[in-house]
């Protein structure tokens, strides 16, 4: 059993940063991909980034790519999502989870196991 808790979501204007966390408990973290998934106002949950057990392979989706990192302390037993460059699109309920994830470039939420209960984030214009 793992459970995640997300923080750092908040209210910034375009162009600004932010940076995500997500604790998670328990002493298996490294052996879960993680990954950050997004809900914006009026539609569904969509897969944002995902970063294997080691950290060291990664995945974007397109509209973030080039602007948001994501990476994982397994000491600490934490996973981040470095946002720069926000935009208004960007607007949503960010999700972590946590899943034992064999190909890392799915976007599925049905491979993940475990979920945060999310940390607003809203970009004004």
């Amino acid at each position: 059993q793992v459970q995640l808790a997300e923080s750092g979501g908040g209210l910034v204007q375009a162009g600004d940063s932010l940076r995500l966390s997500c604790a998670a408990s328990g002493r298996t973290f490294s052996s879960y991909t993680m990954a950050w998934f997004r809900q914006a106002p009026g539609k569904e949950r969509e897969f944002a980034a995902a970063i294997s057990r080691s950290g060291g392979s990664t995945y974007y989706v397109n509209s973030v790519n080039g602007r948001f990192t994501i990476y994982r302390d397994n000491a600490k037993n934490t996973v981040y999502l470095q946002m720069n460059s926000l935009k208004p699109e960007d607007t949503a309920v960010y999700y972590c989870a946590a899943g034992r994830v064999v190909v890392l470039t799915t976007t599925l939420e049905s491979e993940y196991d475990y979920w945060g209960q999310g940390t607003r984030v809203t970009v004004s214009s």
